[in-house]
């Protein structure tokens, strides 16, 4: 009985777990949940989902832009990588792109769009799973400008938000698992991570409702997941479910 009672407690604080669903919510009410249930794939970081390899720090980061664009369904947005220390203007929230926002095999935007901009660390080149989670976090942003209505939540709480999106477009497992890095040791060592917005258990429990609604099961996931976060996913998805989340 002390077991079972332990585990039937809330794995999040409830405010946070309703607030995780609504995002969902909204995610699929403003960025074509056609594309999210046919076509958004569960982006594994793997040499599968991201093959080559390039003589430059720069031809690397280029790779892993046109992946991530791809499995995002932006491959045609107006977007521009940038190299540290190029000037990187701020770009309107407003994003104007033709329907639809996202697909594959589109053309490209037109040339007179003005470029987004989206800059790197070269250092992430050594923890790709950061790096793609920021280059997904940076398209989540541009694409949440095309909503009609805000996020869920006071307007502090949209990085957050877009980061749920960054999820919802497939990336949950790089944004689960680089949440948190400890930085320790030689300053030449240390593994250079994200400015993260969701806790990595908010995240790998974002990524447990995109598992739900997709269909997938934990063990396409867990090898793929942090060790201490397999159980608390798993829990989750079993939450979730409870939940009662219904394809829209």
């Amino acid at each position: 009985m002390l077991f079972n009672w332990f585990d039937k407690a809330p794995l999040l604080e409830e405010a946070s777990t309703q607030w995780l669903l609504q995002s969902f919510s909204w995610c699929r009410d403003h960025f074509d949940a056609d594309f999210f249930y046919q076509q958004t794939p569960l982006v594994i970081p793997s040499n599968q989902f991201f093959p080559g390899r390039a003589d430059s720090v720069h031809g690397m980061a280029e790779l892993i832009f046109e992946r991530v664009k791809t499995y995002a369904g932006m491959a045609h947005w107006p977007f521009e990588l940038l190299e540290p220390g190029q000037c990187a203007l701020d770009a309107p929230l407003q994003i104007q792109i033709e329907d639809p926002l996202r697909g594959t095999d589109l053309p490209p935007a037109a040339a007179d769009l003005p470029r987004l901009p989206v800059q790197y660390d070269p250092r992430q080149i050594n923890n790709p799973e950061a790096m793609i989670a920021t280059y997904a976090h940076a398209l989540a942003y541009y694409l949440s400008g095309t909503a009609t209505q805000p996020p869920p939540g006071d307007p502090e709480h949209h990085p957050h938000a877009t980061e749920v999106l960054a999820i919802f477009m497939g990336f949950g497992l790089m944004f689960a698992n680089s949440a948190f890095t400890f930085r320790g040791g030689c300053g030449s060592c240390q593994t250079v991570g994200r400015a993260a917005y969701l806790s990595e258990f908010e995240a790998t429990y974002a990524l447990a409702i995109f598992c739900v609604l997709k269909e997938i099961p934990p063990r396409q996931v867990t090898p793929y997941l942090k060790k201490h976060l397999r159980g608390f996913f798993k829990r989750a998805m079993r939450e979730v479910s409870v939940e009662n989340i219904k394809k829209g």
